[in-house]
């Protein structure tokens, strides 16, 4: 009978005491600025940490802007269709893939004048370099085949087959290439040292996988794929994990390592999304509003910011794509808290 009372009093007192909720998180990035910049359509963009710069694949050209000069973002080049840009090493020139003609390009970065004009693999698109900066693996979207270029004599000195459909390639080691297919919705593995097919990834309930991204020290890879998951696989296993929620439209992906953690720009929902790693144990986070075609990004890993191209577009056309707002192109940037 008292441990009954006592009980009593102290389940009248815990109701009568405040409730303390935990304060949600604060999110990870906030919008810090909007780049104004020439209209254009775009693909990739990626970062110049040499030169503290943002380039962006910008259709008939590349886009250069330093963001310390907000109204000095420029173009260069006359590309057929550009879809990925690189900063080459220890110099003031950038490789960029021109997929209408089957060539890469390197351009000063500064005049902006064509140093070299590499035939390639048909329909290239996105592309990796080595860890060294000597070679470029450049993917062969429709054709299903990765050139390897060497940099300093500017020659294509191989290629390797793999399936059409190639999308974003990482380096798993410095003799293993992986490259999301977005039709098969697997990753097709590449053998560097022989120049060979090295085998697949199967990633059940992912279609069409675009960006990818890799955390070497967790041996995990993230895969976007286009139905509003994200495909997490351990690559040595090379089996899939678990199926991750994402926002719709995403073209790439990127692993910040000072975070640790997956970022994924998901240009149709308009929302970047944020996945971290504990210990080999994914946790997706709040995901952070962008804007609408805010689909690839680059990141300045020093600073932790991360500069997303996007722009507004008009009313779609019957049997073509809908156009973009003149006026409208920009980069959103994205400071961390």
């Amino acid at each position: 009978m008292h441990r009954r009372i006592v009980s009593l009093a102290a389940m009248v007192a815990a109701l009568a005491a405040p409730v303390v909720r935990a304060q949600p998180a604060a999110p990870a990035f906030h919008a810090a600025a909007s780049i104004p910049a020439p209209d254009g359509r775009w693909d990739f963009a990626s970062w110049d940490g040499e030169h503290s710069r943002v380039l962006v694949a910008h259709g008939q050209d590349v886009l250069v802007v330093d963001p310390a000069d907000q109204g000095g973002a420029r173009t260069i080049g006359k590309l057929a269709g550009a879809h990925g840009v690189l900063a080459i090493p220890h110099s003031n020139t950038v490789l960029v893939s021109s997929g209408r003609d089957d060539s890469v390009r390197v351009l000063d970065e500064t005049s902006g004048v064509e140093l070299a004009k590499i035939a390639v693999a048909g329909d290239p698109d996105a592309m990796i370099l080595s860890a060294d900066g000597r070679t470029a693996y450049v993917m062969g979207a429709d054709s299903g085949v990765v050139s390897i270029v060497d940099l300093a004599r500017r020659v294509e000195t191989g290629r390797i087959t793999l399936k059409p459909g190639l999308e974003v390639p990482v380096l798993l080691s410095p003799t293993l290439l992986a490259v999301n297919n977005e039709p098969q919705g697997e990753i097709e593995l590449a053998d560097l040292a022989t120049g060979k097919a090295a085998g697949v990834i199967a990633m059940p309930g992912c279609k069409e996988p675009t960006g990818l991204a890799y955390a070497p020290g967790q041996g995990l890879a993230l895969s976007a794929c286009a139905n509003g998951v994200a495909a997490l696989v351990d690559v040595r296993a090379r089996r899939l994990v678990r199926l991750l929620p994402i926002g719709t439209g995403p073209d790439t992906a990127i692993w910040q390592d000072s975070a640790q953690r997956f970022l994924v720009p998901c240009g149709r929902s308009g929302t970047l999304a944020i996945i971290s790693l504990t210990g080999g144990q994914a946790r997706v986070e709040p995901s952070i509003i962008t804007e609408p075609s805010a689909r690839t990004a680059a990141l300045d890993p020093a600073s932790g910011t991360l500069y997303l191209p996007a722009a507004r577009f008009g009313a779609a056309v019957v049997g073509g794509r809908a156009p973009l707002v003149p006026g409208s192109f920009h980069l959103v940037v994205l400071a961390p808290r």
